[in-house]
């Protein structure tokens, strides 16, 4: 089966060794809430509140941020891509069918959590789960193909 969407099976290795690290330092970072002052850049910003909890919009602005949470959360983001969607070694229908099987339960579980935190999450903890939310759809996708791909390794074993 043709795949032009996916990439060469070298490259998950690749998306792992910068995934791993890069969710590890990045939630240690967030949760102590460390920002190295040497990462503190102006930085171009599209839309910008001057003052906290004001009405004061401006547009097209740079501002002062440190690049920390920006630099994991892009790291993260490319690396996950990369897992997600590299080849496997034998790439064919039946694992096709799991890699579309995943995706859509990733969505549909991601949406789920998504509703519920509609429904009883509010305030700045909302705004968190956004934040991860961002990332959940790969991770979940992820955590469910290669848990797929495994079993059906281990039935193959099995069977042999």
């Amino acid at each position: 089966m043709k795949t032009n969407y996916l990439f060469p099976n070298k490259f998950k290795r690749i998306g792992w060794f910068i995934l791993i690290p890069s969710a590890i330092i990045g939630l240690v970072t967030l949760v102590y809430q460390y920002e190295p002052s040497f990462l503190d850049f102006n930085v171009p910003a599209i839309l910008v509140n001057e003052l906290k909890f004001s009405e004061s919009k401006k547009f097209f602005r740079m501002v002062n941020n440190n690049v920390l949470n920006e630099i994991f959360g892009i790291l993260i983001i490319i690396s996950s891509l990369i897992v997600a969607f590299s080849k496997e070694k034998s790439e064919d229908e039946y694992i096709s069918k799991i890699r579309l099987e995943s995706l859509v339960w990733a969505v549909y579980f991601n949406y789920g959590i998504l509703l519920f935190s509609f429904l009883f999450i509010f305030d700045l903890s909302f705004l968190w789960v956004m934040i991860f939310n961002m990332f959940t759809v790969l991770l979940f996708f992820i955590i469910r193909f290669n848990w797929r791909i495994s079993k059906l390794k281990k039935s193959a074993n099995y069977e042999e």
